[in-house]
């Protein structure tokens, strides 16, 4: 087994696991075996309101009635050290060098707070500008003086990040663009950004498959692990699932989801029916994960969104 290629699961434990977050489970476990890499399952919990270890008991459930085992991270009742909520002290590190550097200031503003804890969705924008950052002394501490706690942003350099995407090729953005963005909650929780690059860099990761709505993230997650000083690892986005309105689908939702997809199908059906949407098989059969191993190949899988079909 490869410790040179490490790929990982990081799903948020807020819901239960919908067709679109196993195809892309999926994807992220054929590239690894593919590469007879190690695969690494860690859960994103760091917002205390959204996280629920049931949901993430039944989200190993779920994947390894796929058969898709991982090699080394949570499991129930085990691997805490693989959770987020575990790991504050990196993150506090990690907070300490921006600080450092001069790349942090304490910003006032209520938009974009709650949803800095979990990977952004379509639609949730994030501020691109922030007044927060040329306040004086003086305004800080009379907004202070009523109570108002800061969260806390990292000023991003004018500065264009370029990465080649395993699937899609080469990607490349101007860091202004997005914007100044939060790396830690006027409650103290960690934003997504800062927290994902700490724990990717830290456990090594090399290969990190997702769903292409996480594509801007990379650009900003790239400079993080750059500026902290770890390696920066390869990326590789794919489709996303939709619905007949090309509505992408959502565990806030419950849309087709591991409840209703265990009831319908057997993992063999289920996974002829996934190989067959993304490309990798050109009429659906039944098949295990092992065997769709045989078949994976990036430039195999489809790159337009593509449309439920069961």
């Amino acid at each position: 087994m490869s410790h040179s290629f490490i790929g990982r699961y990081a799903p948020s434990p807020s819901g239960r696991l919908h067709i679109g977050n196993i195809m892309s489970s999926l994807l992220a476990w054929l590239d690894v075996r593919s590469h007879d890499g190690t695969l690494v399952f860690r859960l994103e919990d760091l917002d205390p309101d959204r996280s629920d270890y049931e949901y993430a008991a039944l989200m190993a459930e779920d994947l390894q009635w796929l058969g898709l085992y991982w090699d080394e991270g949570w499991f129930p009742g085990n691997g805490s050290e693989y959770t987020q909520g575990a790991r504050t002290r990196l993150y506090d590190a990690a907070f300490q060098v921006l600080d450092e550097k001069g790349l942090l200031y304490p910003c006032y503003c209520s938009r974009s707070q709650r949803l800095a804890a979990s990977a952004p969705h379509p639609g949730e924008e994030r501020d691109s500008s922030c007044s927060c950052r040329y306040m004086t002394d003086l305004q800080r501490a009379e907004i202070e003086a009523k109570g108002r706690k800061p969260a806390w942003k990292v000023i991003v350099p004018d500065e264009v990040i370029e990465f080649n995407d395993a699937h899609y090729g080469v990607q490349s953005e101007n860091l202004k663009t997005q914007g100044d963005f939060i790396v830690r909650r006027s409650d103290g929780v960690y934003a997504y950004q800062l927290a994902v690059s700490v724990d990717d860099a830290a456990m090594n990761i090399s290969s990190v498959v997702r769903a292409r709505d996480l594509m801007s993230s990379t650009f900003k997650q790239i400079w993080l692990i750059r500026t902290l000083g770890g390696n920066i690892p390869e990326y590789a986005h794919s489709p996303l699932l939709v619905s007949e309105e090309g509505r992408k689908l959502s565990k806030r939702e419950g849309d087709l989801n591991m409840e209703t997809l265990r009831k319908k199908y057997t993992p063999e059906q289920l996974l002829g029916h996934l190989g067959e949407m993304c490309g990798l098989l050109d009429t659906y059969r039944e098949c295990t994960a092992l065997e769709l191993c045989q078949e994976f190949s990036w430039k195999r899988i489809y790159k337009d969104d593509i449309l439920i079909s069961i």
